[in-house]
């Protein structure tokens, strides 16, 4: 694997591989957003990085020039990067991949990650996307889940894809490593198409609560908590301010609830104490791990 660089070969325990690409399934960045959270709440250390001189046009996909230390120049390259998070409290770790959507090459892109991941030992694949949707900023935001097998479906309570259309890197890499018979979730955020802010981090923490649900992983997200509240409040008050936009959010407000009333789920089906205690008890014994 020439396309790498690796920095060291870590020990993991049965690590899960998180990936999130910015570009065209990163609407409002969200994803990568939520992927940067877990690099930096679980302290991940960098092992390993992909050149990305086979993989860029980089006449779209441009370098960018930083000052260091006020004086000097340097040139920021599409960065492709594997963290490695050991995670206290828990039976597994956790391998978080953040990159930039490749405009070539594809397939040996791909290939490229899916042969980290079996270096490193990865047993199960979680992918975070966002898209550009018809929903209100004042409802929580919309989760769709999907896995690779009737399996993972019944467990978590997801769905097979019906999806029909263009992809991206998350769908690719989806794809693969089901077609080598790795495990994989892809979780989706629907952010509201109307608001321009990014990164939008009510969409990035409803993607970190999915990935603690099908990880097995408690993450404290108050930061990223308080960042979604002011990005609201902000929102809020921006959309009070213009009567088109208001009667807007209201007419998605009401196509929401139409469409919640008719899909209103059985209360047998709801998650049971037991459930909830035991999520609640997997918190506490990172905790005190981390402790």
């Amino acid at each position: 694997m020439d396309h790498v660089e690796w920095r060291e070969r870590p020990q993991l325990r049965n690590p899960a591989l998180i990936c999130a690409f910015k570009g065209w399934n990163d609407a409002g960045e969200a994803a990568s957003a939520a992927l940067g959270f877990l690099v930096e709440s679980f302290d991940a250390r960098e092992v390993a990085r992909i050149d990305p001189e086979e993989f860029y046009d980089f006449t779209s996909v441009r370098p960018t020039v930083q000052m260091s230390e006020g004086r000097s120049r340097t040139i920021e390259w599409p960065a492709n990067v594997l963290h490695a998070a050991r995670v206290p409290g828990t039976d597994r770790d956790l391998l978080l991949f953040q990159g930039v959507e490749p405009s070539l090459r594809w397939r040996t892109f791909t290939s490229t990650v899916m042969d980290m991941a079996r270096q490193l030992g990865a047993e199960t694949v979680v992918t975070l996307g966002a898209l550009l949707a018809d929903v209100p900023h004042t409802r929580d935001i919309p989760m769709t889940g999907i896995c690779s097998d009737a399996d993972l479906v019944e467990r978590l309570g997801f769905q097979q894809s019906t999806y029909e259309g263009p992809t991206g890197m998350v769908g690719v890499l989806h794809h693969e490593f089901t077609q080598a018979g790795m495990p994989a979730v892809s979780l989706w955020a629907s952010v509201p198409h109307y608001v321009a802010a990014a990164p939008n981090p009510k969409a990035a923490l409803a993607l970190i609560r999915s990935f603690e649900g099908v990880a097995g992983v408690a993450v404290d997200a108050t930061d990223l908590e308080e960042s979604a509240e002011d990005y609201q409040r902000q929102v809020d008050a921006a959309v009070a301010t213009d009567p088109d936009v208001k009667q807007f959010v209201e007419r998605l407000e009401q196509t929401l609830d139409e469409v919640s009333d008719e899909l209103a789920p059985d209360p047998d089906q709801l998650p049971s104490a037991d459930s909830i205690a035991r999520d609640f008890q997997r918190f506490l014994r990172q905790k005190r791990a981390e402790d």
